[in-house]
């Protein structure tokens, strides 16, 4: 066998989705090449475990699985520039917007996801205001409102803040709302919302660092390798 080997159980990602898409709609995220788990191979498991949707960070990932004959509703959660832009929409791919002037500029017949930032400091515009006039640019195109949870796994009590500012904003919109990765997704149940984007729990891995099997998850990878060598060793030996 090879020195060290990673086996990938996809029944595991089936099995895992299924759960996940027990308690919400479920958009799995794939990104990474599938946190690494290979992203076309994630992303079919993932569909067969009831996943309605998919996510991944970039325009070329979004391709690649295109590329690959995967199909259904696929989400560009990551910013897109002109260039990449094209690559992204040619993928059939909803995307992410927080920006009049990146809206304006959309086809017709785009999808598009405004983004308001509650607390993670990534991105998305802090400013209701803002988001409001780019959900109302995007007009017919507007196809769901999010945000991202900065600490779900370990201080709800900021979580529940983000999703009491999430939905002051997003319910006037009558689209489907989103917020709620793994952690939210298994810890509050108000946070699921109309759909929830999971990504380690896919996986099988537990967002709150403990044994995934408390949430009837299954880890999806295993690392094999094998003894090259045993040696006894005597009081004093060296060893190097």
């Amino acid at each position: 066998m090879l020195r060290a080997e990673a086996r990938i159980a996809t029944g595991a990602i089936e099995r895992n989705c299924a759960r996940l898409a027990a308690l919400a709609p479920l958009c799995a995220v794939v990104k990474s090449n599938g946190y690494g788990h290979g992203a076309v191979e994630a992303a079919r498991a993932a569909q067969r475990g009831g996943a309605s949707w998919l996510a991944v960070a970039t325009a070329n990932e979004a391709a690649h699985l295109r590329a690959a004959g995967v199909d259904g509703r696929l989400l560009v959660m990551g910013a897109l520039s002109p260039e990449e832009l094209p690559i992204a929409l040619d993928a059939d791919a909803d995307v992410v917007a927080w920006r009049e002037d990146f809206v304006v500029g959309l086809p017709a017949d785009a999808r598009v996801h405004v983004k308001l930032d509650t607390g993670m400091g990534r991105l998305g515009t802090r400013d209701p205001q803002e988001a409001t006039r780019v959900a109302e640019a995007a007009g017919d195109r507007l196809a769901g409102v999010m945000t991202h949870f900065a600490t779900a796994d370990d201080d709800p009590d900021f979580m529940a803040v983000q999703l009491e500012r999430f939905l002051a904003w997003a319910d006037a919109f009558g689209v489907t709302r989103h917020a709620a990765n793994s952690a939210a997704a298994l810890r509050e149940p108000a946070a699921r919302l109309d759909m929830v984007r999971c990504g380690i729990a896919i996986y099988g891995m537990d967002p709150f660092h403990r044994d995934p099997a408390e949430h009837g998850l299954e880890p999806a990878l295993e690392l094999v390798s094998y003894v090259a060598e045993v040696k006894r060793a005597r009081p004093g030996d060296s060893v190097g």
